[in-house]
């Protein structure tokens, strides 16, 4: 290919990063390989590398720049509640579903490869991770139901089928939820959706707010029936045509441009019960738990996507003189960054350990440790993503970068599935109800002292000023607390001893301002080598 002109009639492009190389996400991820422990080296420096291609990166802003196209009816006035979506798309969803995005953990797979498919798949098309998180998560909620035989090998399959065709002429399928009401929100008990019985199913009628990828071929939803609060499938196609779900208008989003989210209403939608009548939180929490790891790794690829891209213009731009990659304040800017990505990706990844658990403990653990990771991860990631955006000066607010795209998606994680106060409220329960979290938990926290003084101080501290649960007006500060002291306790059993160090300095001991980059003098070189 002929390189771009740079001798223009006025003047002589210089001093402009060359473009960005595709690399195998894998590869060149030092972090990533060190903490994805257990995971399945091959499968993913594969996905790494396709990931990597230029196809992928043309399908992945094709998808985020059209975006979905809601068609209600045919010329002729007849319902057709579809929308439609750019090959893009269609191409992003083949990538992540073939290579075991969803189906892996269920089919002899492991929850890290899971969990770092969807760090990979953030880095470079996060709407589309959307339907895939959302059928990984569901099998958990229908292993063991009536309907497992039927729907969980096409929703594990190593497959993307975007016919309209019920799941039962289908090779693949992928699964949706809708939730949430507008008088409810996440509060899932105030639903007015009814279900009322039609012999061996239900017909549900009723509105939701939210409903996330609404062209997925089955829906998880909760709905009122004579015993309670029910969850239910709600089949998209039936043997007989299209179910009696219709789609009222697609939500115009911040971010998250490639996956449609829409209100819809169920006109006696017919629906299969999943588990018990009164029993649907309970069964939902499953998928739940499962979307958690998930709201809880995508903000760490978040950060890596920034990441890079700043760490390439600095490494390629001159100013006063200097490279900007050789001037110290900049360096601190990087360091300090580089410390919350490899935090964030680091306490995903082990909690994705927890998940692939087969014991009573690493569940218990699993159930705690989710909730922090998702909670600190999500609340770093808009800040990390922003100050990468300002490293690049004006061209960090140009879409010709990934990095707008990257700033809107990245409250969204945060807010999906329980945001900032309900992960709170939820980490507080937990420790109330289930001793055992709270005693792996501690096991957790303790097996990293006796290593980093300013570790070992701040646990100390944390217990001094909690020796129990706090009031629920602290729940924040406790949280960010336990999550940052957790963050540590895995840097310090997993990462080089002076990322540990570094990070322990900064994030627990007091000794930074509250501005990213503000560092004391300290030696970055060691956190920076990180950066790949």
């Amino acid at each position: 290919m002929t390189d771009p002109r740079a001798d223009l009639p006025t003047h002589d492009v210089t001093n402009q990063p060359p473009p960005r190389k595709g690399a195998n996400l894998w590869a060149t991820d030092p972090v990533l390989r060190d903490h994805a422990i257990g995971a399945d080296a091959g499968a993913l420096a594969a996905q790494g590398a396709a990931l990597a291609t230029g196809d992928a990166a043309r399908a992945a802003e094709e998808a985020e720049r059209i975006g979905p196209d809601l068609h209600l009816f045919d010329r002729g006035g007849r319902r057709l509640d579809e929308v439609r979506f750019p090959q893009g798309y269609h191409r992003m969803m083949e990538l992540g579903l073939s290579a075991g995005y969803a189906g892996g953990p269920w089919t002899g797979g492991s929850h890290v490869t899971h969990a770092a498919m969807v760090y990979l798949h953030s880095q470079l098309e996060p709407g589309s991770c959307c339907p895939m998180t959302m059928t990984y998560a569901g099998v958990a909620a229908l292993r063991g139901s009536d309907l497992a035989d039927d729907w969980v090998p096409k929703l594990t399959a190593r497959a993307y089928d975007a016919t309209i065709a019920p799941v039962t002429a289908k090779r693949a399928a992928t699964l949706g939820m809708a939730m949430t009401e507008k008088q409810g929100g996440s509060d899932v008990r105030a639903n007015t959706t009814r279900a009322r019985r039609d012999g061996d199913a239900y017909r549900l009628t009723g509105h939701k707010w939210f409903c996330s990828a609404p062209m997925s071929d089955g829906f998880l939803t909760l709905a009122q029936a004579p015993g309670g609060l029910t969850c239910f499938l709600v089949p998209r196609w039936l043997e007989a045509g299209r179910n009696a779900i219709h789609l009222m208008r697609l939500k115009d989003k911040l971010g998250n441009r490639a996956n449609a989210s829409a209100e819809i209403e169920y006109h006696g939608a017919l629906a299969w019960r999943i588990g018990e009548e009164g029993e649907g939180v309970r069964r939902i929490i499953e998928m739940v738990h499962h979307t958690r790891l998930d709201t809880a790794m995508a903000p760490a690829g978040l950060m890596r996507a920034a990441l890079v891209e700043a760490h390439h213009w600095v490494t390629h731009r001159t100013a006063f003189q200097r490279k900007l990659i050789d001037q110290p304040l900049m360096r601190a800017v990087l360091a300090d960054l580089a410390l919350d990505w490899e935090g964030t990706t680091a306490l995903g990844l082990r909690v994705a350990r927890a998940f692939d658990g087969v014991g009573e403990a690493d569940r218990a653990f699993a159930r705690i440790a989710v909730a922090l990771a998702k909670f600190l991860g999500n609340k770093l990631c808009p800040g990390l993503v922003y100050e990468a955006m300002e490293v690049l000066g004006g061209m960090g607010y140009v879409n010709d970068t990934a990095l707008p795209m990257l700033y809107r998606e990245a409250p969204l994680n945060s807010i999906w599935e329980g945001s900032g106060n309900v992960i709170c409220l939820d980490i507080l329960r937990t420790l109330a109800r289930e001793p055992l979290a709270g005693e792996m938990l501690n096991t957790e926290l303790q097996a990293a002292t006796g290593q980093v003084a300013d570790y070992d101080a701040a646990l100390r501290a944390h217990r001094d000023r909690w020796p129990g649960l706090p009031p629920e007006a602290e729940a924040r500060w406790f949280a960010e607390s336990l999550a940052r002291l957790l963050t540590a306790a895995v840097l310090i059993a997993q990462a080089p001893a002076p990322v540990a160090a570094a990070y322990a300095a900064t994030r627990l001991s007091g000794a930074r301002g509250q501005i990213m980059g503000s560092l004391p003098e300290m030696d970055v070189v060691p956190v920076l080598a990180r950066l790949g």
